[in-house]
């Protein structure tokens, strides 16, 4: 059990892997806090049930991640009703399912997706750093996918594939840069975690035959959110500017070459 004035903020937490991540902090005791965009009544009936089922405190704010003043804003609630925070967890982020070319890309398309998955991160970052630094510990979790580190091709994905190999970078920067401040930062990468399984138990998953990934069933939010929490225990000052892959061994990036 972790000391209870730890606090986390998971951006996007109030569904899918966020939400999931956000049980997993809950069940430890950690005081969780939840940003979301939209949806507010899911979001503060999310945690109540987290005070309700975990009896840890729990608080939902509004905001878009890829604006500066919506960060600005949560980064200065959070400083100023709870000192800071002590773990921070970019979770969320825009993708687009439909498969294009980069030249069928607008710029404004462009620049949503590289907005919410890279620029968001150094937006809220800097805002929430500072704490971190004067109580010497902190840390920081971003998400990935399959092999970023290498800045793989990913044809139909080129502003996500782009934005993602740019925060891998951003990523191990920060981990270097603030390793005498006592804080990590890593990045996880998911596999192919898909509907419902985002927020479902791994228990459910082994009972499930999936024979597209190695270790023969579906990956679950469960998955990444043990991955995560464990990343930002107290012991786990040594890992810093990791890349890990959660992906039941599966080739993710495979199959991008059928559209």
């Amino acid at each position: 059990m972790v000391k209870k004035q730890k606090s986390v903020l998971i951006t996007g937490g109030s569904k899918g892997i966020g939400s999931r991540t956000a049980l997993e902090f809950s069940k430890n005791g950690y005081t969780v806090f939840i940003n979301y965009r939209s949806d507010e009544e899911h979001a503060e009936n999310f945690v109540q049930s987290l005070r309700d089922k975990y009896g840890n405190s729990a608080f939902a704010l509004s905001g878009d991640i890829s604006a500066p003043s919506d960060c600005e804003r949560m980064a200065g609630l959070i400083n100023e009703k709870h000192g800071g925070i002590d773990i921070l967890i970019h979770n969320a982020g825009p993708y687009v399912k439909e498969r294009k070319t980069f030249d069928e890309y607008s710029p404004e398309e462009w620049n949503y997706i590289v907005n919410g998955n890279l620029n968001s991160v150094f937006y809220l970052t800097r805002l929430l750093i500072p704490s971190m630094r004067q109580k010497k510990w902190g840390r920081i979790i971003t998400f990935g996918y399959d092999r970023v580190e290498t800045s793989p091709g990913w044809i139909y994905r080129s502003a996500f594939a782009a934005a993602k190999a740019g925060l891998a970078s951003f990523t191990r920067t920060i981990s270097i840069e603030e390793a005498k401040n006592g804080i990590t930062a890593n990045m996880v990468c998911p596999g192919d975690i898909v509907g419902d399984w985002k927020e479902d138990e791994i228990g459910r998953a082994q009972e499930r035959n999936d024979q597209t990934t190695p270790v023969g069933r579906p990956g679950t939010g469960k998955d990444l959110a043990r991955v995560v929490e464990f990343l930002c225990r107290e012991e786990s000052d040594f890992i810093t500017g990791a890349v890990i892959p959660v992906t039941g061994g599966k080739d993710v990036l495979g199959k991008i070459f059928h559209k």
